[in-house]
């Protein structure tokens, strides 16, 4: 059923979609004055991703009608990673960006039919991206055409009203960039705090007393699963650490312990904490029976350290640890009252950062529903 007021139609006469120019890979620098947009400029769900190291700059000359606008509309034509094809993307200033080619530049046709930024948001819903994927061409990489990207079915409300959605989902949107940017700031924080903290740089009042240096197994047991368990993903009630950085469900439990558990294969080694009852793969370690040292205090210290564990590592495709390693490794440890204090105040930065996170899946959610909404006509908005 169309809304009151709303079209059912495509786009085709009320937009053109401009091809990019194939700039000269000759001049595609690492630094310069002129990003030249690429379909990694694009977030999967929509939205300009700044390419931090990754950006070319171009250095060489170009028509002037292919430098983009701060608010020029670009689509991705072709899907370098999965979901990508038809992400729709603002350039975000002006004079400065190139339109490159396998994007589409937007163009209105009848400016007073549609608007800019509700198309932003309307080439990144589902229902119309499921259209552009199912009239794609190729099979390891997908493609479309500006022809197929405004011969999609849609349903178009008047344009106050496209004016008002666009307003409240960017709100939206600005809400989940704001918190995305906290979440960043919080780890970076947490980062330096450990650098800190770890390493006696800083530390809390009343503590003096000299670091220690201690064998890891001398202060700990270490151990691993017992075979190369074929039940782990049998649905049960505890908890099964694989050897990678996965965890699954067990039907039993070999473990009832506080432990530090590390993967013993892959490329990252990044340890996770636990209290409770476990099981192991033959391939991951369990740390656990401390003796005069915090748990909390040792998750911490092993992440803060993994390059320890990397440069440990054996094998060249795939990395694995042994256990004499584990036993060997050196910590310099403060009183177990000092590990405490730390822990703790390590503690309260992941309680920070998990709160954020928990808010920005919130969003996420809550933005997605709003848009399948909005864009449909199934909530309607109140123009002033």
């Amino acid at each position: 059923m169309v809304p009151s007021g709303w079209e059912k139609c495509t786009l085709e006469n009320h937009i053109n979609i401009k091809h990019g120019f194939a700039f000269k890979s000759e001049y595609f620098k690492s630094e310069g004055h002129y990003v030249l947009m690429t379909p990694g400029s694009f977030f999967e769900t929509g939205g300009f991703k700044d390419q931090g190291i990754k950006t070319k700059y171009y250095i060489g000359e170009f028509p002037s009608n292919y430098l983009l606008k701060k608010g020029d509309l670009l689509l991705a034509m072709t899907e370098q990673a999965t979901g990508l094809l038809g992400s729709a993307a603002l350039t975000p200033e002006n004079d400065k960006f190139l339109h490159n080619q396998r994007l589409g530049l937007v163009r209105p046709i009848t400016p007073t039919r549609v608007s800019i930024s509700f198309l932003y948001w309307l080439y990144n819903s589902p229902y119309i991206r499921k259209q552009i994927s199912e009239q794609s061409t190729g099979t390891k990489v997908k493609h479309t055409s500006p022809d197929k990207l405004r011969g999609v079915t849609t349903l178009l409300p008047p344009l106050p009203e496209q004016r008002k959605i666009a307003q409240i989902l960017s709100t939206w949107e600005k809400a989940i960039s704001t918190t995305e940017y906290l979440i960043a700031n919080s780890q970076q924080q947490k980062k330096s705090l450990m650098q800190q903290l770890l390493t006696g740089k800083k530390r809390f009042a009343g503590f003096v007393k000299e670091w220690e240096e201690v064998k890891l197994g001398d202060i700990s047991h270490i151990t691993t699963g017992s075979s190369n368990r074929q039940d782990s993903s049998l649905t049960g009630e505890f908890t099964f650490f694989d050897r990678s950085e996965d965890i699954r469900t067990s039907s039993r439990f070999l473990f009832d312990k506080e432990a530090v558990i590390v993967p013993g294969e892959g490329q990252d080694f990044a340890p996770k904490y636990f209290k409770g009852k476990f099981d192991l793969h033959q391939r991951t370690y369990a740390i656990m029976d401390f003796k005069g040292i915090n748990g909390k205090f040792l998750y911490y210290y092993i992440d803060y350290f993994r390059h320890y564990l990397l440069s440990q590592a054996v094998g060249s495709t795939v990395k694995s640890l042994r256990l004499p390693m584990f036993k060997k490794m050196p910590l310099i440890l403060p009183i177990i009252e000092e590990q405490r204090k730390i822990a703790s105040a390590l503690s309260a930065a992941d309680q920070e950062i998990d709160a954020l996170k928990q808010k920005l899946s919130y969003l996420k959610q809550e933005k997605k529903s709003l848009m399948q909404q909005l864009l449909t006509g199934k909530r309607r908005v109140i123009i002033n």
